[in-house]
């Protein structure tokens, strides 16, 4: 009993250190071929449509109702110490260096990781990226690349119109519902808001993106098993996705507000 146990855990780790090294080699290979030619220019293109585009309503509207929830919370809590005053500058604080980066993350990895993974994986057990390698064109570059260059760069954008999609409507709350003075909101913002928290903001959506596009080409290059094995590894995709976007932007919060 303890044999076969230790032997679990001794595949698992096993397992594990393999998929960091062909997660590695998969992100240096990338890397490689976006600089070498051809350039596949419109592939690039159609991959950042799909992720900026397909992903900007779900974005928009879990922006919108974290800036609702989280000014109405702001408000109701500080109202207890007078200090209403201070929720436009809570709000943007935590939109920026938290809240954004993580919920733009997480809803890019369940939408647009998600589909990555279930298209690369039906192209695998079809055997269409086999067939792509004997007709000379590299599955990385044509494949690989644009959707992980794509998710590292739109990640970022889709982020800051979620932080301004936030503030706007918890402006909207605080001023209209809650009566708060529009002025006081604008000025603790611009106040206590730096450009060192946009720039910080903007690293974790990137490293955020760069996960998902990693991520969920990764799970479904390598899928196996038929459409089960496909489904498999578009769940996987998701929650690894997730769980490595929260331990991730938990060492780069330390590590940069600790500076």
């Amino acid at each position: 009993m303890l044999k076969r146990g230790v032997e679990r855990v001794g595949e698992k780790v096993i397992g594990a250190i393999e998929e960091i090294g062909q997660l590695t080699t998969m992100l240096i290979s990338a890397l490689v071929w976006m600089f070498r030619p051809p350039f596949r220019v419109r592939v690039v293109f159609q991959s950042f449509e799909s992720v900026g585009v397909g992903s900007l309503f779900i974005v928009l509207l879990t922006g919108l109702f974290a800036g609702l929830v989280l000014a109405y919370q702001s408000d109701m809590a500080f109202r207890m110490f007078n200090a209403e005053t201070l929720v436009g500058a809570t709000v943007a604080i935590s939109l920026l260096r938290e809240l954004g980066p993580v919920f733009t993350g997480l809803m890019v990895a369940g939408r647009t990781g998600s589909a990555m993974t279930t298209e690369l994986g039906t192209m695998r057990v079809t055997e269409q990226i086999d067939a792509m390698a004997v007709m000379a064109v590299n599955p990385i570059q044509y494949l690989v690349m644009p959707r992980i260059l794509a998710t590292t760069l739109m990640v970022p954008v889709l982020n800051m119109l979620f932080n301004f999609v936030g503030i706007g409507a918890a402006y909207l709350l605080s001023v209209e519902v809650m009566n708060s003075d529009p002025g006081i909101f604008l000025h603790h913002i611009t106040r206590f808001i730096t450009a060192q928290d946009f720039l910080f903001s903007t690293i974790k959506a990137a490293s955020f993106g760069l996960i998902i596009g990693l991520v969920g080409c990764y799970k479904g290059f390598y899928a196996s098993g038929g459409a089960k094995g496909v489904g498999e590894a578009t769940t996987s995709s998701v929650v690894t996705s997730s769980i490595s976007i929260l331990l991730v932007d938990y060492a780069l919060t330390v590590s940069m507000w600790s500076l």
